[in-house]
């Protein structure tokens, strides 16, 4: 994808934003440490956002108000529409595949499919093909390879730490047939190995639970900053503030705790894959 004229527009778009954002913080005569504080962000973040490197929050503009002012608000706005959809990532998890790239720890609690990082391409294939209204077969192409390229996480970033809860009832329902879901339990147990890696499996049957308020992903940053990120219909949230982040990371924690722990979860899947 790197090559292709869809990725060059992204970047100049995104070149764009960036600099007219340095341009308008210099004029408002901050650092990028000292505006970071006042939007409440890292510096390295809104650092890559000036160079360029990362899609700005969606709340950006309504933080930076207060410390650039109306004018610059209004330039920022113009610039903003310069910024185009990465190919293959759908524009309200753009923020969130940035904060991804540069976590230090990431950790997920899906309950209706298997979190990305973990799909098997044929899974990817029946999550889309399933999704309405239909997308073609170009659009399936390019969501497949924008998140085969995600899955790169794991090699590239060796120092990260990946956790994962997953349901049981996920890899009951065997999405995209027996044998594809015998291809999932077999990536599963392969990833698991790695040392950075811990996967863990929700029974079906478990009285106490604490993620009834459905799916969660959370980040923390290199500056030791944690992130959360909700979706549902259609729609998506990045939750930055600090006690809505602890309250996930409390919740995370819980689940963490009453999921299988790692070898009995390598153990329920070997005995599901046996009795495919």
């Amino acid at each position: 994808m790197k090559g292709s004229s869809n990725e060059a527009e992204v970047s100049d778009g995104l070149r764009t934003f960036g600099a007219v954002l340095k341009v308008l913080r210099e004029e408002a005569d901050l650092t990028q440490e000292e505006f970071a504080v006042r939007v409440q962000y890292s510096w390295p973040y809104i650092a890559k956002i000036e160079q360029g490197k990362r899609f700005p929050p969606s709340d950006l503009l309504r933080r930076a108000a207060e410390p650039l002012g109306p004018f610059a608000i209004k330039v920022l706005t113009g610039a903003a529409q310069s910024l185009t959809r990465r190919p293959g990532l759908a524009h309200r998890f753009q923020e969130w595949a940035g904060i991804e790239e540069d976590a230090i720890s990431l950790y997920a609690y899906e309950c209706r499919a298997l979190p990305g990082l973990l799909q098997t391409e044929r899974y990817m294939r029946a999550v889309f093909s399933g999704q309405l209204p239909p997308p073609d077969e170009e659009e399936v192409e390019r969501l497949v390879v924008a998140r085969l390229a995600r899955q790169q996480l794991f090699s590239t970033r060796p120092n990260t730490a990946f956790s994962f809860v997953i349901e049981q009832s996920i890899l009951d329902r065997r999405l995209g047939g027996s044998e594809v879901t015998r291809e999932v339990i077999d990536n599963l147990l392969a990833v698991g190995i790695r040392r950075n890696v811990e996967i863990q499996v929700m029974p079906l049957v478990k009285e106490d639970h604490a993620g009834i308020d459905g799916l969660m992903h959370l980040a923390e940053t290199p500056v030791h900053q944690w992130l959360g990120y909700t979706e549902g219909q259609r729609s998506s949230s990045v939750i930055s503030t600090p006690k809505d982040v602890s309250a996930m990371l409390q919740c995370y924690g819980k689940l963490r705790t009453q999921a299988l722990d790692c070898r009995a979860t390598v153990k329920l899947l070997e005995k599901m894959r046996g009795a495919l």
